[in-house]
């Protein structure tokens, strides 16, 4: 549809439109069967800034795409902020867990197989700041987002293809909502430089970020369903160590 010169926000659109009334024709869906669109972050980018400013720190606009609306930023996080970061996150970590498919808690996952933990909201200065600009970088309130995420991948370690969104139909979904409403946005930032391997990896783009110690990955997503192309995974570290700060953000606070 692109290529036969139908602007992006028509085509989708019209795709959606297509699906819906396929869906319905089949007799597998409702009128809502497609989830309404939800406002989402979105970083400052009108007139194609290279350099944007985010409470009072320059920060590298490195590569943006619009569907799915994909922004690499470089220089996100000095070098001695993300050393500090590694080094009060390591004596806390344990094996990271994901969302149970029953029940409202978390769970081992063998998809998952990095090591991590969670800061507070605020919980240490240099959380509070970083906390602080990532809400300044994508003009959301602080309020809405989770506690920062730290996760440690050694070799071999990765993290399979997923969604970030909470799937409708998990039982566990009602109440996770409860505590803010649905996740719209994720960025993903590199603690450090892993020797090899450790891509952030978007499959239904093609598309691979490499890890970068200080750069971030941001990706949003308004509504949670496979249309939004946001399917991602981090790839297995092939040597060295990789250790990320992932920041989820809701539609509403987060308590």
């Amino acid at each position: 549809m692109r290529t036969s010169g139908w602007e992006e926000s028509v085509a989708i659109r019209a795709l959606e439109e297509t699906l819906q009334t396929h869906l319905q024709g089949q007799g597998k869906a409702n009128a809502n069967a497609l989830p309404k669109s939800k406002a989402v972050p979105e970083p400052a980018l009108g007139g194609s800034k290279s350099v944007l400013m985010a409470d009072g720190h320059e920060v590298r606009v490195l590569m943006t795409l619009q569907h799915p609306r994909v922004v690499v930023f470089g220089g996100l996080l000095s070098d001695a902020e993300c050393d500090e970061i590694i080094a009060l996150a390591s004596k806390r970590l344990a094996r990271s867990e994901t969302v149970a498919t029953v029940g409202d808690g978390s769970e081992v996952n063998a998809a998952r197989t990095s090591d991590g933990m969670f800061f507070e909201r605020g919980e240490h200065p240099v959380i509070a700041k970083l906390e602080a600009r990532v809400a300044a970088l994508l003009d959301w309130p602080l309020e809405n987002g989770e506690g920062l995420q730290i996760l440690r991948y050694k070799p071999g370690a990765e993290y399979q293809p997923h969604f970030d969104y909470f799937e409708p139909e998990h039982v566990s979904t009602p109440t996770i909502l409860k505590r803010g409403g649905q996740r719209v946005g994720t960025l993903v930032m590199y603690l450090n430089t892993p020797e090899a391997g450790g891509a952030t990896t978007f499959p239904d783009i093609k598309l691979e970020v490499m890890p970068c110690k200080g750069n971030a990955v941001f990706f949003s997503y308004d509504r949670p369903h496979p249309m939004t192309m946001t399917l991602h995974g981090g790839a297995p570290v092939l040597a060295g160590e990789k250790w990320v700060a992932t920041k989820w953000l809701r539609e509403g606070r987060f308590e």
